[in-house]
């Protein structure tokens, strides 16, 4: 029995080792690397405007994206 809770009280600390104060993942000096437009899921912007307007137009039942209207493209 001894063995079984030793065991599983080692289990529980490493897990809660898992939960300390993480350090920041990006540090300060790296971020101008993470804010390069290549590091954009899309490079056009337009573009993703275009294909929410069009999707937004043939799913007029969904909303929730602050778009009003119906499936005629009318706003």
């Amino acid at each position: 029995m001894r063995p079984l809770f030793l065991s599983s009280l080692l289990a529980v600390a490493a897990l809660g080792a898992g939960c300390a104060l993480p350090e920041p993942w990006v540090k300060p000096y790296e971020r101008e690397r993470l804010a390069d437009p290549i590091m954009q899921f899309s490079r056009s912007p337009l573009a993703d405007k275009h294909r929410e307007h069009i999707h937004n137009v043939r799913e007029g039942a969904r909303g929730a994206t602050g778009v009003q209207g119906g499936g005629c493209g009318c706003n």
